[in-house]
């Protein structure tokens, strides 16, 4: 039997605003995520646009991709950028020795900026500082910035666009703890602010410079040096956060093979998210009271045991209604957190890891997550509004999460978008959701992704085993909405103005 869960969404208590860049996508030179899964080239049999993928864009163009992270990861503080510009026949042809895979360096700067312009998305560049230079970095940008009459942004127009590419946010290195260079954080904090002196602005173009952040420990010594009044303005705009599904997991830990202690492990590991937001945000709020540095969780997602016969180090896992849950929660996660969270950027767009595209030859399919990032996009700079909830809790160990978690927005047009998540894999919650102060709405629309089979995932053969579809199954009389909302479900509801 449902348990009954009530929800009150209050329109007279506006939050901030839900950046639509809390939807944004990550893409790195690993495994099959660049080649195969965007590029295939311009002979291919394989539908492209200048060797990008049709297919692919066409799906990331309906959810609407608002900006995307490159080259890494890992892999950024072992790229030199001008390996991947010039007639592609000259570029030098590598071995990535992060991912241990090829790099023929035939998709580039160029190449990527004409993908975020065919998706319509801005551009997110994490720079090479763990190998590369002040002066390399400054050169990149000066090549994608700088108008015409200085030697890179002349270079720039020799390769075929005079017109500067005008890309506002740079990432200062990839987790400099580790993989980019093992820094102390006192060391960093130093390199960021050298950096960020010379990483200039031209014209229109106010760069946003992006601190790797870490753990508070880390993060304490970063601000404290970055973010001090005393520091020149706008050194640091955004600070990062990486979270991902896969600690204290089993050695063996597989996307599609769980129990019910899996689905739980996941759902307590997915939602300490929420602390670590709120841990972050705190520390935040002491060293920028004003809330000027924004919190930038750009590598986050689920992290499983490889699935069986995919190439080492590639990354790859198939997804269930299980990951389309976490996706969910997160993503609340990251609304109810909106005053400081403002981009983030899961991992990975094509491919790799949680993500929302996978491409079999000249086949794709859409994931659970694909489906979730879809159900969201009506919360895409949008107003956070208050949602009070009577909804138990539950816990996996030492984690915490709740049983119905909910987020809602009111957009532009008055219309409100509520959307909900059911972490219970047995039990269907009967949700009463009703309007403080009367709100004047229409009946709503709705859409929801569950699945019967909690291992179920989607093939070449069935790309619509677990998919979205439209919710009919709800009461509305003109001031609340009640419904069921199956075990391990998302779904969003609409309610347009009256």
């Amino acid at each position: 039997m449902a348990h009954t869960v009530h929800l009150t969404v209050d329109p007279a208590q506006p939050g901030p605003q839900v950046s639509r860049h809390l939807f944004g996508q990550f893409a790195e030179h690993l495994g099959r995520c660049i080649y195969e899964g965007i590029w295939v080239g311009e002979d291919s049999p394989i539908p492209n646009v200048r060797g990008i993928r049709q297919d692919v864009v066409a799906a990331l163009r309906a959810i609407k991709v608002p900006n995307l992270r490159w080259p890494g990861g890992c892999f950024a503080d072992a790229y030199h950028w001008r390996d991947g510009i010039g007639p592609r026949e000259r570029r030098p042809k590598q071995h990535n020795d992060v991912w241990n895979i090829p790099e023929s360096n035939a998709f580039g700067t160029h190449e990527f900026l004409d993908l975020c312009g065919q998706l319509g998305c801005e551009p997110v560049i994490c720079g090479n500082l763990g190998s590369g230079t002040v002066q390399e970095m400054r050169d990149w940008i000066e090549y994608l910035n700088a108008p015409l009459g200085r030697p890179l942004s002349d270079l720039r127009a020799a390769h075929g666009h005079p017109e500067p590419f005008r890309v506002r946010y740079w990432g200062v290195g990839n987790e400099s703890y580790g993989c980019g260079g093992n820094l102390e954080a006192d060391f960093y904090a130093n390199e960021f602010r050298r950096y960020s002196t010379y990483l200039p602005s031209y014209e229109k173009t106010a760069l946003f410079r992006i601190a790797c952040g870490h753990d508070l420990a880390w993060n304490e010594t970063l601000l404290r040096l970055c973010a001090a009044p005393r520091c020149f303005p706008d050194v640091m705009s955004g600070l990062t956060l990486h979270y991902y599904m896969n600690g204290g997991l089993p050695p063996e830990f597989y996307a599609t093979k769980f129990d019910r202690e899996g689905w739980n492990l996941v759902m307590g590991h997915g939602w300490h998210m929420d602390t670590k937001l709120r841990e972050h945000t705190a520390q935040m709020d002491q060293h920028d009271p004003k809330g000027r540095i924004a919190l930038i969780v750009d590598e986050w997602g689920s992290w499983y045991t490889a699935d069986p016969g995919s190439r080492p180090n590639e990354l790859y896992q198939q997804q269930t209604i299980r990951d389309a849950v976490l996706a969910g929660l997160t993503l609340n996660a990251f609304i109810t957190h909106a005053g400081r969270v403002r981009m983030a950027n899961i991992a990975q767009v094509v491919n790799v890891l949680q993500a929302m595209i996978l491409t079999f030859g000249r086949d794709l399919v859409l994931t659970p997550t694909w489906h979730v990032f879809k159900l969201y996009t009506p919360h895409h700079d949008a107003t956070r509004l208050s949602v009070t909830s009577d909804a138990p809790g539950r816990t996996h160990g030492d984690y915490p999460y709740p049983s119905l978690s909910a987020v809602a927005t009111q957009a532009a047009d008055r219309s409100i978008s509520v959307s909900l998540t059911n972490t219970d894999p047995d039990q269907a919650t009967a949700v009463n959701l009703s309007f403080a102060g009367g709100a004047a709405l229409r009946a709503p629309v709705a859409e929801i992704l569950t699945s019967p089979e909690l291992t179920a995932c989607n093939t070449p053969d069935a790309p619509d085993r677990v998919a979205s579809r439209p919710w009919t199954g709800f009461a509305w009389d003109g001031a609340a909405f009640r419904a069921d909302l199956p075990p391990a479900a998302v779904a969003t509801v609409t309610f347009p103005a009256a």
